[in-house]
């Protein structure tokens, strides 16, 4: 254990600066990726910069609405395809009948499947009747460089062509 401790610290101080200025707070994260590819592409150091999304949020798009019939539909169909993984292992083992051993498989998979999928909607009580997916974003990003890179940064990011001066950080 005492053997992983030094990885996970190498790793932290990869991810960090020693004094970080900013070089400009960017609404869009291909602006602040583009104000470093620009640093690189004029030989700056840029792997003393950092790209920080601040201002997270939680964005949850909604997919539609969840039935019986839909939420039984994926059961059968997330059951049948784990069924068929299994059946495919087991017939490595069973030189008889492989396409009996997958496809048996598959259906008590997609019944197993339906069952629970059934069970588990019918336990919420229409309180999340709904599926979606969602993510993590940020707001804005920052573009951090180390202190003693700071001036020479700023000065290069003001020569970027259709460059308005960054937002200053916080």
């Amino acid at each position: 254990m005492s053997n992983s401790q030094p990885n996970l610290r190498n790793l932290r101080q990869g991810l960090n600066l020693e004094w970080p200025q900013s070089l400009g707070v960017y609404d869009q994260y291909a602006d602040a990726q583009r104000a470093v590819d620009f640093l690189s592409d004029h030989e700056f150091p840029v792997e003393n910069c950092m790209i920080v999304g601040t201002e997270l949020k939680q964005v949850e798009r909604v997919t539609g609405r969840l039935t019986y019939n839909r939420v039984a539909l994926g059961g059968v169909l997330s059951g049948a395809w784990l069924g068929v993984f299994v059946g495919v292992v087991l017939s490595f083992f069973d030189s008889a009948a492989p396409l009996v051993t997958i496809l048996s498989t598959m259906l008590f998979g997609a019944l197993f499947g339906l069952i629970w999928a059934v069970l588990g909607f019918a336990a919420t009580r229409g309180q999340r009747d709904f599926s979606s997916v969602s993510r993590i974003v940020a707001t804005r990003y920052e573009v951090l460089v180390e202190h003693k890179l700071a001036t020479r940064g700023r000065e290069l990011l003001a020569q970027l062509p259709g460059q308005s001066s960054p937002q200053s950080p916080f």
